[in-house]
């Protein structure tokens, strides 16, 4: 059975008619449905003695579950966390690690997910491993993930990667880098905050210790929402704050100082204090709802059709755009020949009112369900007017 194809969802979204946002990757606009959520949040705290102890539960519950099933991973392994640096200092700190050891990451990823890794393993007097891109544009990516499983070996005992790397879109091979980790005894640690419900992510296969995402790009949601998903193995590990809503029978308010050791069951031991906001949690569901209705295969579709008519104008302009084995659809690094001046085409493409981000020697587009192909012809005129003329 074929899905339909998804159609422009730029009606949901309050974006001005003449700008070309094609910067998810940065920050997500918050869809219309997402910020009358928010504004229903704000209605029931005028008047407190509404919110009940319920309250507290089942809506972050529902954030936990739909999560888990963008993902398709069990929800007891959710925990609700504030950002991606929170989320992987509490795997950081309950991963074994020896000063024989090492930890591999890739060279230039965000530094959320370098310096929990960096002082841990200053901490113990372990290797951090930086692996580099080659150099050459054309074997960039595929070259990258064969140099990750070459330097995976008998003394590594954290691989720590995003889905696809933030500056480009580079995707890794997370099913045979996984097997790579496993063969040697090494926990697989994930940051898919540019990739989560856009991109599937094959957990069967890739099978990690942990995954942490912020919700506020490719899903949509408020800034200072984020989820972090730990495997079994971390269920009894040390929490980073001891908030008691994630201890067991903390629905009973009249009985919270009867004080429990015991936590709840799953990964909410590691929830951040204060996780029920009556404001925030509205719009985080609202948001994995819309991004569960989209769906990441129709995504990825929906993206690959508004770039692909450009490959060619951009290849003769002298641009690198990665395979599309090697990356995603809704996020791309459209490299500029060598020598290309950045700035001007920064001014350029401000003139414009196309809004994208320059990482390093690479224009980084974000193609998301509100674009449409006008945005991507704004785009490539500003990259011709500049390659061009």
């Amino acid at each position: 059975m074929h899905e339909t194809a998804l159609d422009c969802q730029r009606p949901l979204f309050s974006l001005p008619a003449d700008t070309h946002y094609l910067n998810c990757a940065y920050m997500a606009p918050l869809a219309r449905s997402v910020e009358q959520a928010g504004l229903a949040g704000l209605e029931r705290t005028r008047l407190p003695s509404d919110i009940v102890a319920d309250d507290f539960f089942a809506p972050s519950n529902r954030v936990r579950s739909r999560f888990a099933e963008l993902i398709g991973a069990p929800s007891e392994g959710v925990a609700l966390v504030p950002s991606v640096s929170y989320g992987l200092a509490c795997v950081a700190n309950n991963l074994p690690l020896q000063a024989d050891r090492e930890i591999v990451v890739a060279a230039g990823q965000f530094p959320s997910n370098y310096y929990p890794w960096s002082r841990r393993a200053r901490e113990v007097g372990a290797r951090l491993t930086v692996v580099e891109p080659p150099e050459n544009r054309t074997r960039r990516a595929s070259g990258w993930s064969q140099r990750l499983l070459e330097a995976i070996g008998p003394h590594t005992a954290i691989v720590a990667l995003p889905q696809i790397h933030w500056s480009d879109g580079t995707r890794f091979d997370l099913a045979a880098i996984g097997a790579r980790a496993r063969e040697v005894g090494a926990d697989l640690v994930l940051d898919v905050t540019q990739s989560a419900g856009a991109l599937d992510l094959e957990l069967d296969r890739v099978r990690p210790t942990a995954i942490v995402a912020a919700a506020y790009k490719s899903l949509f949601a408020p800034y200072g929402t984020a989820f972090a998903w730990l495997a079994p193995a971390l269920y009894e590990g040390r929490p980073l704050e001891e908030t008691w809503i994630a201890r067991r029978g903390s629905e009973d308010f009249a009985r919270l100082v009867d004080y429990s050791e015991q936590y709840r069951p799953g990964a909410a031991r590691f929830d951040v204090g204060e996780r029920s906001s009556p404001i925030l949690i509205p719009m985080l569901e609202e948001a994995l709802r819309l991004v569960a209705s989209w769906g990441a295969s129709r995504i990825q579709a929906y993206a690959a059709q508004l770039l692909e008519p450009h490959l060619e104008e951009l290849a003769e302009l002298g641009c690198h755009v990665e395979d599309a084995r090697w990356r995603s659809a809704h996020l791309v690094g459209v490299r500029p020949p060598r020598g290309t001046d950045l700035e001007a085409l920064r001014q350029e493409l401000a003139r414009r009112s196309v809004h994208v981000s320059i990482r390093g020697d690479a224009v980084r587009v974000s193609i998301q369900v509100f674009n449409d192909a006008s945005d991507l012809e704004a785009l490539v005129a500003a990259l011709r007017s500049v390659l061009a003329g």
